[in-house]
C-alpha cells in the first residue's frame, strides 16, 4: 500500500485533489480534522481527558463536547490551547496510524492522509511521499473570500500562522501547481500516480 500525504496552505485546493484521488484512484482518505472531531466523542480517546482538563461546563445537554464553548476557552488563552492540543494531537495521530494499519489489512492500494498541521505534527514520517498543493497567495485569498466569505484580516492571520512556501518545498517530494484549471491539476496527479 502506498501512503501519500497531502498538505498545503489554506485555500490551496487540497479538497479538489483529495476528491480526484478518491474518485479516480479509489484512494482511502484520512482527514485529520475529521479524526480530531471523532476522538472527542464520548467514549473515545480524548473525551475524558478534555473533560478533566476543561470541566463539565463545556458539555452539551447530550454530554457531547460543545465545540463553541471549548473554542471560546482556548481561543482567548494560549495556555489552554496548548493543553487542548497536547490531548487531541497525540490521539489524532494514534487514530490515523490505526486507520492506516486497517487499510493495509483491507488491501487498499492508496491511503491519503491530509492534515492542517501536517508538517508541524510530522505526519510525513509515516507517508511514502508527501505532496504539496501549491496555489499562489493571491489565488488562495480570492478563493477564501469567494467560497468561505473570509475577510482580509482573517485571511492574513491564517496565512501568518502557516508554514512558508519554502518550508513546504523543503519537506515535500512532489508539488502540484493548483493555480490553473481542474484538468491541469488532474493531469499532474495522473502523471505522478503513474510513477507510484
Amino acid at each position: 500500500m502506498k501512503i501519500i500525504g497531502v498538505t498545503g496552505g489554506v485555500g490551496a485546493g487540497k479538497s479538489t485533489v483529495l476528491d480526484y484521488l478518491k474518485e479516480t484512484y479509489h484512494a482511502h482518505l484520512i482527514l485529520a480534522d475529521l479524526v480530531g472531531h471523532e476522538v472527542m466523542e464520548p467514549g473515545l480517546s480524548a473525551y475524558d481527558a478534555i473533560i478533566e482538563t476543561f470541566g463539565r461546563e463545556i458539555l452539551s445537554e447530550d454530554q457531547t463536547i460543545d465545540r463553541k464553548k471549548l473554542g471560546d476557552i482556548v481561543f482567548h488563552k494560549e495556555e489552554m490551547r496548548q493543553k487542548l492540543n497536547a490531548i487531541v494531537h497525540p490521539a489524532v495521530k494514534q487514530e490515523i496510524l490505526r486507520r492506516i494499519e486497517q487499510a493495509k489489512l483491507e488491501n487498499v492500494s492508496y491511503t491519503v492522509v491530509e492534515a492542517a498541521l501536517f508538517l508541524e505534527e510530522n505526519y510525513d514520517a509515516f507517508c511514502n511521499e508527501t505532496w504539496y498543493i501549491y496555489t499562489s497567495e493571491d489565488n488562495r485569498r480570492l478563493r477564501l473570500k469567494e467560497s468561505r466569505g473570509y475577510s482580509d484580516e482573517k485571511i492574513d492571520r491564517m496565512f501568518a500562522a502557516q508554514k512558508s512556501h519554502e518550508e513546504f518545498l523543503e519537506r515535500c517530494q512532489f508539488v502540484i501547481d493548483n493555480n490553473g484549471s481542474a484538468e491541469e491539476t488532474h493531469r499532474q496527479i495522473d502523471r505522478r500516480m503513474r510513477h507510484t
